[in-house]
């Protein structure tokens, strides 16, 4: 059972930056597209950013572009989702996640468990 661990949320103002990690074990990991999703309280899980298994392609939903950044290493068999200039409306719980095929809102086969993120007004 492949495993995705999320890191690097928390409390921050808004205008501010994180930078959240997906790790993984699996030694598949370079052959898989990887995406962020994120739920917030109340809401539907929604789509947030994806890219490709070379990392030369990346999708993003509407209200992230311009303001959050996916990358990977494949070295490290890690996944980053760059945040900035956060908003209140950017809180919720974000979930990696790993598929097949990278694009916007693709289907995904694997999920983490998800990292916090608090933006503050």
């Amino acid at each position: 059972q492949v495993q995705l661990v999320e890191s690097g949320g928390g409390l921050v103002q808004a205008g501010g930056s994180l930078r959240l990690s997906c790790a993984t074990a699996d030694r598949f990991f370079s052959n898989n597209a990887m995406g962020w999703f994120r739920q917030a309280p109340g809401k539907e899980r929604e789509f947030v950013a994806a890219i490709n298994w070379a990392g030369t392609n990346t999708y993003y939903a509407d209200s992230v572009k311009g303001r959050f950044t996916i990358s990977r290493d494949n070295a490290k068999k890690t996944v980053y989702l760059r945040m900035s200039n956060l908003k209140p409306e950017d809180t919720a719980v974000y979930i990696c996640a790993a598929g097949d095929v990278a694009a916007v809102d693709p289907p995904m086969n694997t999920w983490g468990n998800g990292t916090q993120v608090t933006v503050s007004s």
